[in-house]
């Protein structure tokens, strides 16, 4: 009994602080953006569900503290929420671009942070890798949605491409096997939300835009499909 409460006290402060600091940056954005009640609810739900969901997977993990790395993908969670709520606004009132581009510029900066901070403090978790996993696929996703606004539905491909995998997996559980380490995979991966954010800008001509997004999409099909016919071969 005293583990489980220890565990409790020191984990959830985290969790607790990343929702805090989620509605600080919506209140923000709002005192300089003016965002509406949609935007506001958006970021306020992505809070929730992922304080939820990290929350509970650290209780299962009994971790016993919150981590330095995780601290960092929180922030970059927190980011993200922020780019979700702009966003939401921008398909009901224009978007802000400037803003959602340099919220995302961010967190596509400090992704591979946390990382190296696992690995250099010793503290790497698989609730830790995982969550880092999920904050990347969900800002690729609210980016090819706004891509999507500009460019064309195609775009949400590579937004829903991930959770499409996932879903198959419930039916085809060979799909959840344990993918060895491959730099061209997370290659692909890092290009996906930098060729999203430059097609986003606007500083590309609308044809070099969609040749940018062609080709990130091009490269996901691949990489996806090469895993799953490793994952096939070695079901």
């Amino acid at each position: 009994m005293t583990t489980q409460i220890r565990h409790v006290s020191t984990a959830t402060p985290g969790v607790v602080a990343g929702l805090g600091a989620q509605l600080v940056l919506l209140t923000l954005l709002w005192a300089a953006l003016r965002i509406g009640p949609s935007a506001l609810a958006a970021g306020t739900t992505c809070a929730v569900v992922t304080c939820a969901t990290l929350g509970y997977a650290l209780h299962r993990s009994r971790a016993r503290t919150f981590g330095q790395a995780n601290w960092v993908t929180l922030f970059r969670a927190t980011l993200v929420g922020g780019v979700t709520a702009l966003v939401a606004d921008g398909l009901m009132h224009g978007p802000a671009t400037a803003a959602i581009v340099a919220l995302s510029v961010v967190a596509l900066i400090l992704d591979g942070v946390d990382g190296h901070v696992a690995r250099r403090t010793g503290t790497a978790t698989a609730v830790g890798a995982r969550f880092d996993m999920e904050v990347d696929a969900f800002l690729i996703l609210v980016l090819s949605v706004f891509v999507a606004a500009l460019l064309g539905p195609w775009v949400l491909i590579i937004g829903g491409m991930r959770y499409a995998f996932v879903a198959a997996s419930w039916v085809a559980p060979w799909l959840k096997g344990a993918l060895p380490p491959s730099f061209a995979r997370k290659t692909v991966a890092a290009a996906q939300g930098v060729l999203l954010v430059v097609a986003a800008s606007g500083l590309l001509p609308a044809a070099a835009s969609v040749a940018a997004v062609g080709i990130a999409l091009a490269s996901l099909v691949w990489s996806f499909g090469r895993d799953v016919i490793w994952l096939w071969r070695n079901r």
